[in-house]
C-alpha cells in the first residue's frame, strides 16, 4: 500500500534505534582502532601494519552489522604491484577494501576525505594520495605520484566512478585512472562490491545490517591493453567488473 503524505513511515522509524546503536558501537570501536593504527604507523610502514589493519577493519564491519564475503583473493600475488579498480557503492567501501584486500595497497581519494576528522589523518599516514578532480594541474600531479608508487612496487586502489552511486548502478568512469594505467603498465585487477549500497546508500544515515560481497576478477595484463585507447580501456575494465559476478573463480 503506498505511503500517504503526512503519515509516519513505520519502517523508517523502526530503523532508527538499530542505526543509532550501530553508529555508536562502530564509532567507539573506530576511535580505539584509529589510535592503535596511528600508533603503529608512527613506528612502522603501512606495508608492515597492513595485517593489523586488515583484521581490525574486518572487526569494524562485523560490529556494524556487515557480513563480508571475499572472493577471488587467490588470484592476487603478494610480490607484485597491481592497480585495483572497482565500483563505488558506499562510504563503507573505504573500510571494506582494506578488510578484503589480500595485499597492502594505498588509495587515490578525493581531496576532501583528507579533511575528515580522524579518517583524514589515518589515510594520510597510510600513504593515500589526494586528488582534486576540479583542478587539472593538481590532478595530473596526483596521478604522477600514483605512477611513481606503482613503479616502486606499491599497489593502488582507484574507484574510477569518482563518486558513490546514488542509484545502486555503476556510473560513468573518469579518464584519469586509465591514463595512469597506460603510463604505469601494471596488471589491472577489477573488483565488484555488492551489498553496501543497500547497507548505507549515499544521503541516508540509516544502516541496514546484512551481507556484503567483494569479488576480485582475473588480472588484466598490460600487454592485453597496450594498444587500447582510453575509451577502449574504460570499456574493457567496466565489462570485466560487470562480468565478475558471473565468473566461476
Amino acid at each position: 500500500m503506498p505511503h500517504s503524505p503526512g503519515r509516519f513511515d513505520l519502517r523508517r522509524l523502526a530503523a532508527l534505534p538499530a542505526s543509532m546503536l550501530l553508529w555508536t558501537v562502530g564509532g567507539l570501536h573506530f576511535v580505539w582502532v584509529f589510535a592503535l593504527i596511528a600508533a603503529a604507523l608512527s613506528l612502522s610502514t603501512g606495508k608492515r601494519v597492513f595485517p593489523l589493519v586488515h583484521r581490525l577493519m574486518r572487526m569494524q564491519l562485523a560490529l556494524m552489522g556487515v557480513r563480508l564475503r571475499v572472493e577471488g583473493a587467490q588470484l592476487i600475488q603478494a610480490a607484485r604491484p597491481y592497480l585495483f579498480m572497482g565500483n563505488h557503492q558506499s562510504l563503507f567501501d573505504l573500510i571494506t577494501l582494506p578488510a578484503a584486500l589480500p595485499v597492502h595497497a594505498v588509495g587515490v581519494e578525493a581531496g576532501y576525505h583528507f579533511h575528515i576528522p580522524l579518517w583524514g589523518h589515518l589515510i594520510r599516514r597510510w600513504g593515500n594520495i589526494p586528488i582534486d578532480r576540479h583542478r587539472r594541474q593538481t590532478a595530473i600531479a596526483s596521478l604522477e605520484a600514483a605512477r611513481s608508487a606503482l613503479a616502486a612496487g606499491t599497489s593502488i586502489v582507484i574507484l574510477p566512478e569518482g563518486h558513490r552511486t546514488r542509484s545502486g548502478e555503476m556510473g560513468p568512469f573518469k579518464s584519469g585512472p586509465f591514463y595512469l594505467a597506460q603510463a604505469a603498465r601494471v596488471d589491472i585487477v577489477p573488483f565488484v562490491i555488492e551489498g553496501l549500497f543497500a547497507y548505507n546508500p549515499k544521503g541516508d544515515w540509516r544502516l541496514r545490517p546484512g551481507p556484503a560481497r567483494l569479488a576480485f576478477g582475473r588480472p588484466i595484463p598490460p600487454d592485453t591493453y597496450r594498444e587500447d585507447s582510453i575509451e577502449a580501456l574504460k570499456a574493457r575494465v567496466r565489462n570485466a567488473i560487470t562480468a565478475i559476478g558471473k565468473e566461476v573463480l
